[in-house]
């Protein structure tokens, strides 16, 4: 499986972006498929997940309310709408799958049951 993350880039305080995540290959065993982010410096650290099959989303709890993960119908594709943004989500995002384990509501947090990451996307919010 191979995923291809778009959509990062430079804005203001405030504004608006979304990223893409598109998957390729064997996407029939998707189950999960979250974002994450990373700041220089610091552990990659959850942002947000959906569940392929019944559609349930999972934030982390200080972006309820700004960002929206969400997945296309009838491809492999999950988004991230981030509004509102804010200078402390400036970072690389970073999309993955998870493809084998079934994932309780607590593990969709962990970076480590993920199979397979997409190549990082920059989001730049400038005050």
């Amino acid at each position: 499986v191979q995923l291809q993350a778009s959509g990062g880039g430079l804005v203001q305080t405030g504004g608006s972006l979304r990223l893409s995540c598109a998957a390729s290959g064997r996407t029939s065993n998707i189950r999960v498929m979250a974002w994450f982010r990373q700041v220089p410096g610091k552990e990659r650290e959850f942002v947000s997940a959906i569940r392929w099959t019944n559609y349930r989303t999972y934030y982390e709890d200080s972006l309820k309310g700004r960002f929206t993960i969400s997945r296309a119908n009838d491809k492999a594709t999950v988004y991230l709408q981030m509004n509102s943004l804010k200078s402390e989500d400036t970072a690389i995002y970073y999309c993955a799958v998870d493809m084998n384990a079934i994932l309780s509501d607590n593990s969709v947090e962990n970076l480590g049951k993920y199979d397979y990451w997409g190549q990082e996307t920059l989001v730049t919010v400038s005050s």
